[in-house]
C-alpha cells in the first residue's frame, strides 16, 4: 500500500514552494520551517527511540523536503510498515511533525498446498519469503513467479498458482501456495524450419527433446532444461562438427493446446554456410618446432588445394568442429605437461571464399608461449597423522623440476590410493612462488581412520557357519607400515594369520613383508580330509630399473603340513610334510581409485622352485601370470580432478598358470576352480566343480573326487562394466570364462566354461562382503545333459 498524498503532499509543497523576493529569498523562504518534536504513532514492533532515530529528522534547526522524503524511505526500507502518513501541526505550542505507521503483519508460516512434481523445500530455495519477519507482498509475488517458472522448466506450462492471504486471530498472516498442476505438456510433434543440408528426421535425431510415441519410454516429456542443451550444445554441435560454423538456433516456439496438454515445438535454423579446411599455420612457437606441434593437426594434408594453399575446396576435408577443439586442448595439455602453464594457445578461424566459390576456413593456431613454471616448493597441509615423507613418496612433482600437470595429476592419484585420507582428495593447486613464474605445489589432506577391530559371524560354502576375529592398521605409526591379524574359527576351519608389511625399509626403496600362519581346515565340499599346517614367508621388493610403477619381489616360503584322510591316495597322506619354495614375481600397478580401481593396469608374473635343491617334499615349478585393464566409461555427477561422484568402468582381467614337476603330497599347490571360496574362482558354479576331466556335477552335493579335481594348468578371463559408487561400495555385471586342464600343453582358452551375472562388494566394519549371483551356462547333470541353472555366492568375513 501506498501512503495517503494529501497531508504529505501540502506539507511538501509548503517546505518547497518559492517565497517573494527571487531566489535568495525562495532559498531562504525554504529554510524558514523548523520541527521542534517528532511524533510517532503506531510502532509497536520496533522501540519508540528506535523508530525515532531511523526517521533521522533534526529538531530545532530548519528542514528541506527532502530530510521528509529520505525519512519516508528508510521507514519503508525496514519492511516493518504497509503504510507511512506524514503531516505537520503543533504541540503543546511547539511545531511538531507527526508519523503514523501501519504495521505490516508477521507471516507465521507459508505451505505449498496440491504440488506433487515439485518439492517445498525446492521452492524455499528460491524464495525470499521469510516465516516470522513482517509479511512482504513483493516477496510472495515473486515466490509465485518462481513456482510458476519452475513448473514451466519440468514441463507443466499448464500449472496455475493462487496466492492465498489468511489472516490469523493474533494479528499475523498465514500464506498458501494453491497449486492446480495439471498435465505434463507432452511433445506430440517437432517442426524445423530453415533447414536445407539436412532432413528433419536427422534434426530431431539429435535432439534428446522427443515426441511422444507407442512404446513406454517415448514419453515426450519437456523441459527447458532439456530443450535448452539440445539448443545450446546439441545441435551446435551437430552442424559444427560438419562444417556449419556459423549455424544457429534463431527461434524455438512451443505451441501448447491447452485442453489436450499437447505441444508442437517449432525450430527456427540458420544454418550458415558449410565450410571446407583451408589453409593452416602456427605463429608463436619457440620452443617446441613447428613440425613437432604440426603432428596433433586434425584434418588431413590440404596442400594440394591450389598454389600456396589458396585453391578451392575441391578434395579438401569438411571442417569439424569438435576435432579442432579437441587438436588445440591437446596442444594445451602438451605445452602444460612441459612446464608452461601460462602458455596461451588460440585456435583462430578465418573464413574466406576460394577462387572456385567454395567456402574456406584458414586455420591458425596462435601461441604465446610464455616462461615455463619450475616448482619452488611441494606443500603438503593437513597431515596430522602420516608423516610428511609417505606422502613424498608417492609425488611425482619434486622442488626445482619442470611443473607437469601430468605429473601433478599422477600425484594426486597416488596420495589418494594410499588409503589414508578421506575420499574424494580436494584438487591440487598451485600458487605463485616468485616474479619469474615459480609455483608452490599445494596438496590438501584430511586424516581418516585407518585402523579398525572386527569381529563377528563368517558362512561360507564348505567352511560353515563360524567366527571371525580381525585387526588391521594400514598406516601403523603413521609410517604406512601395514599389520594384519587375521582369525577366523568354525567347526571346520581354525585359520590364524599375522602380516607385517613395510613399504620402506630403513627409508629406503626397498619394502618387505613377513606373514606368518597357523591353519587346520576339514573339507566338506571334495573329501578331501584334514590339513593342518603353519610356515610363513618373508619377501623383499624393490623399483625395477628405478620404475615407480614397476617392483621385483623375491620371496621365501617355509612350510609345515600335515595331510590327513581316509580316501586319499598314500601320496598325498603325509604327516610330516615340509615345502620349501623359493620365489621371484614381477609387478606393474598403475591403477587409481583402490580399492576398487577405474583407470591403469595391473600386470603380475610369479615363478618359484619347490624341493629339489632346497629341501622338503617334491620338486616342482608353478609360474602365473595375472592381467588386469581398466578403462573409465563414465562420470557421474562432474569430471576433473578431485570429481567424488559415481563411475562406471569397463574391466578385463585374464589369469592362467601352470606347474612342472613333482608336487609330492603338495597337492594344494595345483590349481582348484569354481564358486568363489576355494581355489580360483568361477562364479555361476559350484566349489571344485571344474576339473580336468570337465563339469563335475556331484560337487553341488559335496561328494567331488578328491584330487581329481585339481589341475595342472588354468586360464580364466572376466569382462565385467562396474559401477564404482564410492571408495567403500561397488556394483558390476559381469562375465566369467575358465578351465582347467591336466598339463600345461592342453592349455586352450577356447574352451571355457562361462558364466555371468551380477554382482555387489562393500568394505563394512565388519570386514568385506562380496555377493554375486551368476548364470553358469555349461553346467550339465549326472547323466551329462545341459543343466543350465543360477548360483548364488556370498562371503563375509574373509578377503574376497
Amino acid at each position: 500500500m501506498r501512503p495517503r498524498p494529501a497531508a504529505l503532499l501540502a506539507f511538501l509543497a509548503s517546505l518547497a514552494a518559492p517565497r517573494p523576493g527571487g531566489a535568495q529569498g525562495a532559498a531562504q523562504g525554504a529554510e524558514a520551517i523548523t520541527i521542534d518534536t517528532v511524533i510517532v504513532t503506531g510502532a509497536a514492533r520496533l522501540p519508540l527511540s528506535t523508530v525515532v532515530t531511523l526517521v533521522g529528522i533534526p529538531t530545532g534547526r530548519p528542514i528541506s523536503y527532502r530530510d521528509v522524503q529520505r525519512a519516508i524511505h528508510t521507514l519503508y526500507g525496514t519492511g516493518q510498515y504497509s503504510e507511512v502518513r506524514v503531516s505537520q501541526g503543533t504541540a503543546e505550542g511547539r511545531q511538531a511533525l507527526r508519523f503514523d505507521l501501519v504495521e505490516r503483519p508477521l507471516l507465521t508460516r507459508w505451505t505449498l498446498r496440491g504440488a506433487s512434481e515439485i518439492s517445498e523445500g525446492t521452492v524455499r530455495g528460491r524464495s525470499r519469503l521469510y516465516e516470522g519477519q513482517p509479511y512482504d507482498p513483493a516477496a510472495a509475488a515473486r515466490t509465485r513467479a518462481t513456482i510458476d517458472s519452475i513448473y514451466r522448466q519440468k514441463g507443466f506450462y499448464l500449472a496455475s498458482v493462487n496466492l492465498r492471504e489468511l489472516p490469523q486471530d493474533d494479528g499475523s498472516l498465514r500464506l498458501v501456495f494453491d497449486i492446480d498442476e495439471g498435465r505434463r505438456v507432452a511433445v506430440a510433434r517437432i517442426e524445423v524450419d530453415g533447414n536445407e543440408h539436412y532432413s528433419d528426421k536427422q534434426v530431431v535425431d539429435r535432439l534428446r527433446t522427443g515426441t511422444e510415441g507407442f512404446f513406454w519410454f517415448q514419453s515426450g516429456e519437456y523441459t527447458e532444461d532439456k530443450l535448452d542443451a539440445d539448443l545450446r550444445e546439441r545441435l551446435p554441435q551437430f552442424y559444427g562438427n560438419r562444417g556449419f560454423v556459423d549455424f544457429q538456433v534463431v527461434q524455438d516456439t512451443l505451441l501448447v493446446h491447452e485442453e489436450s496438454g499437447k505441444a508442437t515445438l517449432v525450430l527456427d535454423l540458420d544454418e550458415g554456410l558449410q565450410y571446407h579446411v583451408g589453409t593452416f599455420e602456427i605463429v608463436g612457437n619457440r620452443q617446441f618446432p613447428t613440425q613437432l606441434l604440426e603432428q596433433y593437426y586434425p584434418f588431413a594434408d590440404t596442400s594440394g588445394g591450389g598454389f600456396l594453399g589458396l585453391g578451392g575446396g575441391r578434395g579438401r576435408p569438411i571442417f569439424d568442429q569438435a576435432r579442432w577443439e579437441e587438436a588445440s586442448q591437446n596442444v594445451r595439455t602438451w605445452y602444460y605437461n612441459n612446464g608452461y602453464i601460462y602458455a596461451d594457445l588460440r585456435p583462430i578461424l578465418t573464413r574466406r571464399t576460394g577462387p572456385d566459390g567454395s567456402n574456406l576456413v584458414d586455420l591458425r593456431w596462435q601461441i604465446a608461449e610464455g616462461t615455463p613454471a619450475i616448482v619452488n616448493k611441494v606443500l603438503i597441509r593437513g597431515n596430522t597423522i602420516t608423516h610428511e615423507d609417505v606422502i613424498r613418496r608417492a609425488t611425482s612433482v619434486v622442488p626445482g623440476d619442470v611443473f607437469r600437470q601430468e605429473a601433478l595429476l599422477r600425484s594426486y592419484q597416488n596420495i589418494s590410493n594410499l588409503g589414508f585420507f578421506e575420499q574424494p582428495l580436494p584438487p591440487p593447486t598451485y600458487e605463485p612462488a616468485n616474479d619469474q613464474g615459480d609455483v608452490d605445489v599445494v596438496f590438501e589432506v584430511k586424516e581418516r581412520r585407518t585402523g579398525n577391530v572386527n569381529f563377528g559371524a563368517s558362512l561360507g560354502q564348505g567352511t560353515g557357519v563360524g567366527g571371525f576375529i580381525g585387526l588391521e592398521e594400514q598406516n601403523l605409526f603413521g609410517r604406512a607400515k601395514r599389520l594384519q591379524l587375521q582369525w577366523q574359527f568354525g567347526a571346520n576351519v581354525n585359520d590364524f594369520n599375522v602380516t607385517y608389511t613395510d613399504p620402506a625399509l630403513r627409508g629406503s626403496l626397498m619394502s618387505g613383508t613377513l606373514s606368518l600362519h597357523n591353519s587346520r581346515l576339514r573339507y566338506t565340499i571334495a573329501d578331501l580330509g584334514r590339513i593342518t599346517t603353519r610356515g610363513g614367508t618373508a619377501q623383499l621388493g624393490l623399483p625395477l630399473f628405478g620404475s615407480r610403477y614397476t617392483r621385483l619381489y623375491t620371496s621365501y616360503t617355509l612350510e609345515h603340513s600335515q595331510f590327513e584322510s581316509e580316501t586319499l591316495s598314500p601320496t598325498y597322506i603325509c604327516a610330516n610334510c615340509l615345502l620349501s619354495s623359493l620365489g621371484a614375481s614381477v609387478v606393474r600397478d598403475t591403477r587409481i581409485d583402490m580399492p576398487f580401481a577405474t583407470s591403469g593396469v595391473m600386470h603380475q608374473f610369479q615363478l618359484s622352485q619347490s624341493g629339489g635343491p632346497l629341501g622338503g617334499r617334491g620338486n616342482f615349478q608353478r609360474a602365473t601370470f595375472e592381467g588386469r585393464w581398466y578403462v573409465p566409461l563414465a562420470q557421474l555427477g562432474g569430471g576433473g580432478i578431485g570429481a567424488g561422484g559415481p563411475k562406471v568402468v569397463l574391466a578385463l582381467t585374464a589369469k592362467t598358470g601352470a606347474v612342472w614337476g613333482d608336487v609330492g603330497p603338495h597337492f594344494r599347490q595345483l590349481f582348484s576352480m569354481g564358486g568363489t571360496q576355494f581355489g580360483l574362482p568361477l562364479r555361476g558354479y559350484d566349489e571344485f566343480s571344474i576339473t580336468p576331466a570337465g563339469f563335475d556335477p556331484n560337487a553341488r552335493s559335496f561328494q567331488a573326487n578328491t584330487v581329481g579335481a585339481f589341475g595342472r594348468a588354468y586360464f580364466a578371463g572376466t569382462a565385467e562394466v562396474g559401477l564404482r559408487v564410492s571408495q567403500a561400495l561397488y556394483a558390476n555385471i559381469f562375465t566369467d570364462g575358465g578351465n582347467l586342464w591336466s598339463r600345461p600343453s592342453q592349455i586352450n582358452p577356447t574352451r571355457l566354461f562361462r558364466g555371468a551375472g551380477v554382482g555387489a562388494s562393500i568394505l563394512s566394519p565388519l570386514g568385506p562382503i562380496g555377493i554375486d549371483y551368476a548364470y553358469g551356462f555349461d553346467r550339465v547333470d549326472v547323466s551329462g545333459n545341459p543343466d543350465p541353472a543360477w548360483k548364488f555366492h556370498f562371503k563375509l568375513g574373509t578377503i574376497f
